[in-house]
């Protein structure tokens, strides 16, 4: 008899300590040790997005970088926007799209401009003749330990990329997404456990988790689908760009119920179910990736 192809999570990826890094603004995922994983070389898709015209904030690594590639793979052509210096990580990433037999767009933009938004949306709609999927996960992590240290220049940069560029994308985009559209914010497991060095950051994906249902519940008639993806602990640049303390990155993830840091291309097959066809049904939900913590609204 065939045995089942059982793999043990906790086995899986990177399970040892993480040796202690960080990387001054922008953190690159090339210079990364050990680089993560986003599906380069293990992401096969099976057409679930065939001609689906995608915009990917924050595309370039983690996250962001790991839906791209998988989106891609799916059938999907993709415009990725990324922070104006990145420009290494995004290059591979649009090889691997067009590697996949797709269209890639490179959006160098600053979300702190106010222009930014606009701008990307046009060139998206331009270059593939329309939009029908965005994955909204740009974001800014600072870790600081104290709310009288906190610069008050950060707070507002934090919640101007991770959500009232959010805000101000998805309005520029609504002309231009059709019923059958698909939006997935990128909120996070500190919106409902905040650790107390992340006040800013934590409360931006509070923000964004409660933005994403009342999004959905304003968009349903007509005819389009937003849900949120809530990550934990995931190995990407986010955390080496100030964005844990320098001292907790070798252990970072361990404390998780499944002992260990996930990886970018864990997430990718939920961002790929919340944007196709078979997520008809799923709309104003929050899906957690966490390695075992519990989310709750």
């Amino acid at each position: 008899m065939t045995e089942p192809n059982l793999i043990d999570p906790r086995k899986l990826y990177h399970t040892e300590e993480f040796p202690k890094q960080d990387q001054d603004t922008p953190a690159l995922q090339t210079e990364m040790k050990p680089v993560p994983d986003c599906g380069e070389n293990s992401y096969q898709g099976t057409n679930q997005l065939e001609n689906r015209r995608v915009l990917v904030t924050g595309g370039d690594s983690g996250i962001g970088r790991a839906a791209a590639i998988a989106y891609a793979r799916e059938g999907a052509d993709v415009a990725i926007q990324f922070f104006p210096g990145e420009e290494e990580d995004a290059k591979q990433v649009a090889h691997y799209i067009e590697d996949a037999g797709r269209k890639a767009l490179l959006l160098p933009f600053d979300l702190r401009e106010e222009s930014a938004p606009k701008e990307i949306i046009r060139q998206t709609v331009e270059a593939f003749g329309g939009l029908d999927t965005m994955v909204l996960n740009a974001g800014q992590q600072i870790s600081c330990q104290s709310i009288a240290d906190i610069p008050m220049e950060q707070v507002k940069d934090t919640f101007t990329i991770n959500i009232i560029a959010m805000f101000a994308l998805v309005k520029e985009a609504i002309p231009h997404l059709p019923a059958g559209s698909a939006i997935i914010n990128t909120t996070s497991v500190q919106a409902f456990n905040p650790s107390e060095h992340l006040l800013d950051y934590a409360a931006t994906k509070a923000s964004i988790a409660n933005f994403t249902i009342g999004l959905a519940k304003q968009l349903a008639p007509k005819g389009i689908r937003v849900n949120g993806v809530a990550p934990g602990p995931i190995w990407t640049p986010l955390q080496l760009d100030e964005g844990q303390p320098q001292d907790s990155i070798p252990e970072f993830g361990q404390q998780a119920l499944l002992e260990r840091a996930g990886q970018p291309v864990e997430l990718a097959p939920v961002y790929v179910f919340l944007a196709s066809n078979k997520a008809s049904y799923v709309t104003a939900q929050i899906y957690g990736v966490t390695g075992g913590e519990a989310i709750n609204l």
